[in-house]
């Protein structure tokens, strides 16, 4: 560890770690073992990282928002966990073992990533939402406040979601509600889900679609508005795959 480098007297390291210069571990900061911290990394306060937990240089652990929530719980990340460079990842977020959070994604406070999903390049996954295991979310893809993801979904790059229906003219207080992707559904590049919209399981919305209606399970839409085209072919089910597939998040 360089002498650059600043650590809290009751940051606690796990054997073999990493540290990298310039970068701040606040107090009682959890490090696992064999974990590696590029340079210029900031842990925040609490934050606790698992073992064989990768994080890349320009990160930061455990951002406290920049409004006042209250307390929050410190930010987690399982074990074989690899953050990208230049990620921010929130106070009172947790990501799961075996993950992959691409450079410059930011992760806010009170998400919750289940195991073996992968967040890419800049995406966004904003505040008090739930994003389950063997989920891919691609580049740029941007998921909205109030949101709930489930297992085995995939969103193409671009795809962008919102929760409030009066696009910023609501009466007091806002009522935002988010989107809801049931299990194994997908969405399609580019492809826009209004406020409060459900994508039922195994539902697949094509490319460029604006969906403003709930998407029944195993169809797939397409327009804008978004109108069903056809049911998802049965070769594409999950219950149909091989098991390598469903699982490489």
């Amino acid at each position: 560890m360089s002498n650059l480098t600043v650590i809290h007297p009751t940051a606690r390291i796990g054997s073999g770690a990493v540290i990298g210069n310039f970068s701040v571990l606040g107090a009682n900061v959890v490090i696992g073992e064999r974990v590696k911290l590029g340079h210029h990394v900031i842990v925040y306060q609490g934050s606790v990282i698992g073992d064989d937990v990768q994080i890349g240089s320009h990160s930061v652990i455990g951002q406290p928002p920049l409004r006042d929530k209250g307390e929050l719980a410190p930010a987690r990340i399982g074990d074989r966990s690899r953050i990208g460079a230049a990620c921010v990842l929130y106070a009172g977020a947790t990501v799961g073992a075996e993950c992959l959070i691409a450079d410059q994604a930011t992760i806010r406070e009170h998400v919750t990533i289940g195991n073996r999903t992968v967040i890419g390049r800049g995406a966004a996954m904003e505040n008090d939402t739930t994003i389950g295991s063997f989920v891919k979310i691609e580049t740029n893809v941007y998921i909205t406040a109030f949101s709930s993801i489930a297992d085995h979904v995939f969103i193409a790059p671009c795809v962008v979601t919102s929760n409030d229906k009066n696009a910023a003219r609501s009466p007091m207080p806002v009522a935002f509600k988010g989107v809801t992707v049931k299990r194994g559904g997908r969405i399609g590049a580019g492809a826009v889900i209004l406020p409060g919209v459900v994508i039922g399981e195994e539902a697949f919305v094509a490319a460029g679609s604006v969906v403003t209606k709930d998407v029944a399970k195993e169809t797939i839409v397409l327009g804008c508005p978004a109108k069903f085209w056809k049911n998802v072919p049965e070769a594409q089910l999950l219950k149909n795959l091989p098991d390598k597939m469903k699982d490489r998040g």
